[in-house]
């Protein structure tokens, strides 16, 4: 049965068929299915390499922070998009955060990881503490390994001790916080995981949220994220069909991809009144040389893209309210 599972998370099609199946359990029964699929048979099976990926992502988005000529030191961050554990959060406390407010709309976070994350820390200090070069809180860092060494850690007092605040299920859309209350509104591949009008509702909200002074970091996948599991599909695999087909695909709560470009994307930024900071792009070489010859099949509302947007696989973009 294992060998089975694991046959039919490599195959995208089959995967999809999968999670559209357990998407229509009854939501606690669905819940849980899901979490078991991904903690023995997808990528929570590696905790271990897990920690240092989202550790690495909470620097990423702080180095943004010191680059663009902001410290994170005493500030309240808001993150969209909790999911299993509050690493990129503790990240922000390590680097002197006031505090983070972290949201989901669906409660993802889980006690046991959370746990081995801890453990792995405390055995792997001196890797984790370098990984900082030297920005790290020294106390702070303190606290958390004499708290991870205690053995029974419950996500209740991490939380209180990192001072991070946990919505779920929670709308990133309506936070009732108070006005201009937030720092860095912050995300890591997340938002092409939201529904174009929900996403313009988030930012909407972010400006109403985050100071003057503050700043959008957020950080964008724009592939196909079947292709993780699946290595024999491209990057932009699934912009050969059309929002009807794809939606029969991965239309439920666990797959779903905006397909959004990163034009779009900008677009969307600018539309809800932002000035555009910077954008940070990567393209995939070989995804352009297949569109170029013409070896990538498209769906026709993508045709009208260059291909060097329609390359692009990663993006950071970094702006603020004008």
């Amino acid at each position: 049965m294992d060998l089975l599972i694991r046959e039919c998370l490599m195959n995208w099609k089959l995967k999809a068929l999968m999670q559209n199946i357990i998407a229509l359990l009854p939501t606690k029964i669905s819940y849980s299915v899901h979490y078991q699929v991904q903690r023995h048979f997808g990528s929570w099976r590696r905790v271990n390499a897990n920690t240092m990926s989202k550790l690495m992502s909470g620097l990423e988005i702080c180095e943004r922070i010191l680059k663009y000529g902001h410290t994170p030191k005493d500030k309240v961050f808001f993150e969209v998009g909790s999911g299993r554990t509050p690493i990129i959060p503790l990240v922000y406390w390590l680097m002197g955060a006031k505090k983070t407010i972290t949201i989901d709309i669906n409660p993802y976070m889980k006690e046991e990881l959370l746990r081995e994350f801890l453990e792995f820390i405390s055995i792997n200090g001196l890797e984790v503490e370098r990984l900082f070069n030297n920005l790290i809180d020294h106390g702070r860092w303190r606290a958390l390994l004499d708290f991870s060494r205690k053995g029974d850690c419950s996500l209740k007092d991490f939380l209180e001790l990192c001072q991070i605040l946990y919505l779920a299920p929670g709308d990133a859309a309506k936070t009732d916080l108070p006005e201009e209350s937030v720092d860095f509104h912050t995300s890591y591949v997340v938002f092409e995981l939201v529904p174009p009008n929900v996403l313009k509702d988030i930012l909407k909200e972010g400006n109403r949220i985050v100071k003057k002074e503050g700043l959008f970091i957020h950080a964008i996948d724009y592939t196909d994220h079947f292709r993780y599991a699946d290595k024999k599909i491209t990057p932009i695999n699934f912009l050969q069909y059309s929002d009807k087909m794809w939606k029969l695909y991965a239309g439920n709560r666990y797959m779903y991809m905006n397909r959004l470009r990163h034009d779009d994307m900008v677009s969307l930024f600018k539309f809800v009144g932002h000035v555009i900071i910077a954008e940070e792009v990567e393209r995939d070489q070989s995804v352009l040389e297949a569109l170029n010859e013409g070896k990538i099949k498209l769906h026709d509302q993508f045709k009208n893209k260059s291909n060097d947007i329609l390359s692009i696989i990663w993006a950071w973009i970094i702006s603020r309210k004008s």
